[in-house]
């Protein structure tokens, strides 16, 4: 009975347990593997087991290398990444059946039946093993749940950072097995001196110390977690203030525009007067002349964009400027309300995020496809209605990034939305603004 006990143990169950942790690490890899691949690895982790156990920090680094390569050359993951999670996943299975084994040494003493020779306390034993396996998985299912859902939707670069938390996952590992390698030795000790069985910690120490254990990985991953927010943060809010940087400088500008426009204007008698007297006298080459110079001044003061609004002319001048150079086909019919309560700063976040999208999405495109963008706009009643179209391969995944949601965030405040629209190779963003009637309530909006 025993052995067949023995075998249940290390073979059925074992096979079960690797099973188990493998389809948590592809889980986590975002990967997808023929099923029976779970079978024929969990057969090899078993028959590495068997000669080296997964107690020991050979047999913990031996799981490790063999749960890493099958994360990157079955799964053709990437290797830190593998080399992480694996041994997250292995070192998670250990401390959850460490709590459940101390649990059970716990509670066996409650029941008498099981430490009986006859039929059922082996019953009793059978049960209490499939139980103590039952809870052993859930327990790290569970934890394998809040791993994957919390802790696994890292960028590359962050993951690359995040391969710091194997250091303390390794520590938290060494520890735990080196308390169970004196907790071993003191009971060899002790029998070997013929004396009744003695624990050199008792089942509530163990219990703490792997509970201890488990908590302390799920507050370095919450930690990890904070830090890259924190980080995500600063770099938004870094990005944010050069924006706004940006936008000044085009108010700065569209306000040197409007002073030499009306130093232009108060010397248009002079001029006109100048040419006047030209023409009066016939010297027709230099009047001529004369007016070629002011079509050059009145061309140096005008936008290439006109919205009707100067800042904005400034911004989508400057974008659509870069565009054209770029081979990129532009066309801008939008008319804006001016003034109006709509901040000239929101406006440009609107338009500078979602000019740059488009014109990052044209360059992406093959050389020889037809590239535009059309920025146009209306207004209904006390809407503000914009639409940006551009060209863009329609192959390629899209990912919403910070600037589609600074737009949002612009478009949240005036109480409005933001959708997007894509048709084969054609990507339109749409934003709807509500007009504030009066400047109080755009106050109430920021506030």
């Amino acid at each position: 009975m025993d052995a067949y006990l023995d075998f249940f143990n290390m073979y059925v169950m074992g096979v079960i347990e690797m099973s188990f942790q493998f389809y948590f690490l592809i889980k986590i890899l975002k990967k997808k593997i023929w099923p029976p691949f779970y079978i024929l690895f969990a057969v090899c982790a078993v028959t590495v087991t068997r000669f080296l156990s997964v107690s020991t920090i050979v047999g913990f680094m031996a799981l490790v290398f063999l749960f890493t390569v099958c994360g990157t050359v079955v799964c053709r993951g990437d290797f830190k990444s593998s080399l992480l999670y694996a041994s997250l996943t292995i070192e998670i299975m250990l401390l959850c059946y460490g709590i459940v084994n101390s649990l059970v040494s716990l509670l066996c003493p409650l029941l008498p039946a099981v430490f009986s020779g006859d039929t059922t306390g082996i019953t009793a034993g059978i049960l209490v093993m499939l139980a103590s396996e039952a809870a052993s998985l859930t327990l790290t299912g569970f934890c394998y749940y809040l791993v994957y859902r919390y802790f696994s939707c890292y960028t590359a670069a962050e993951m690359q950072q995040m391969f710091l938390v194997f250091i303390p996952i390794l520590m938290i590992f060494i520890m735990s097995e080196y308390i169970n390698t004196i907790e071993f030795e003191f009971q060899y000790e002790v029998l070997a001196e013929g004396g009744p069985a003695r624990y050199l910690f008792s089942h509530w120490q163990l219990l703490v110390m792997h509970l201890l254990g488990l908590l302390s990985l799920f507050c370095i991953l919450f930690s990890y977690k904070k830090l890259q927010q924190i980080f995500r943060l600063s770099t938004e809010l870094s990005l944010l203030e050069q924006e706004e940087h940006s936008l000044n400088q085009y108010v700065e500008e569209a306000k040197t525009r409007y002073d030499r426009t009306k130093s232009f204007r108060h010397d248009i008698r002079n001029h006109i007067a100048v040419v006047k007297k030209l023409l009066q006298r016939g010297k027709l080459e230099e009047a001529v002349n004369y007016i070629e110079d002011m079509d050059d001044m009145a061309e140096k003061m005008s936008f290439p964009c006109s919205t009707n609004n100067p800042v904005v002319d400034i911004l989508a001048g400057n974008k659509l400027g870069i565009a054209k150079s770029m081979g990129i086909d532009v066309d801008c019919s939008l008319l804006l309300p001016y003034p109006c309560s709509l901040r000239d700063i929101d406006i440009c976040i609107v338009l500078s995020n979602a000019l740059d999208n488009a014109i990052q999405a044209c360059k992406n495109m093959d050389a020889g496809t037809e590239k535009y963008i059309r920025v146009s706009g209306r207004i209904q009643g006390d809407f503000l209605m914009l639409e940006v179209e551009n060209s863009f391969c329609g192959n390629t995944l899209f990912k919403k990034g910070i600037g589609l949601s600074n737009v949002k965030t612009v478009a949240e405040k005036y109480s409005g939305a933001m959708s997007i629209e894509t048709k084969e190779d054609v990507f339109i963003l749409h934003v709807l603004l509500i007009i504030p009637q009066h400047s109080e309530g755009i106050l109430q909006q920021m506030d």
